[in-house]
């Protein structure tokens, strides 16, 4: 019968290249010149951490990020983002990365489906949903709806099986 899987997976490798790449855009960029704006990812706690000398250009540095991001095909609904703290003469912002299908967002998809009338079986294992039925093009429909929808994070559809 086939069947894929629907999830949302971070891929860090290209997050650390994306947040490498902001990092030698500060080094260039004249606005930035002589301040100390930073950008650090921290892999183990899925999170980025923002640093400037004023609000404005932690704006700049997220926007920064947010196109190094888009040219590495990752969508920047990954990005959970916090609020600006004011830490002696600098700005700080964290901002924490959505990594996995929580049950909550599973919980949406597969109700969505079930609501449109489509008669496939989606079920919810762990952090993702798998969706099967004996058409591919029932499978395809799927796919379909799920991309017209926003649920707050980017979804894949992977192990597809025939």
């Amino acid at each position: 019968m086939p069947s894929f899987d629907i999830v949302s997976e971070l891929e860090m490798f290209e997050i650390a290249h994306a947040v490498n790449n902001t990092s030698k855009e500060i080094a260039t960029r004249f606005d930035f010149r002589g301040s100390e704006a930073s950008i650090e990812l921290k892999e183990k706690n899925h999170e980025i951490q923002l640093s400037a000398t004023s609000d404005f250009q932690v704006d700049q540095l997220r926007a920064m990020l947010e196109a190094h991001l888009i040219k590495r095909r990752i969508d920047p609904q990954v990005m959970e983002i916090k609020d600006m703290q004011a830490s002696g003469r600098r700005m700080l912002q964290t901002i924490t990365l959505k990594d996995g299908l929580d049950q909550e967002s599973a919980k949406k998809i597969v109700k969505l489906i079930k609501e449109e009338g489509l008669k496939v079986q989606a079920s919810i294992q762990g952090d993702k949903v798998r969706v099967s039925d004996k058409k591919k093009d029932s499978l395809q429909a799927v796919m379909a709806l799920l991309r017209e929808h926003s649920f707050g994070l980017p979804l894949q559809f992977n192990n597809f099986k025939d």
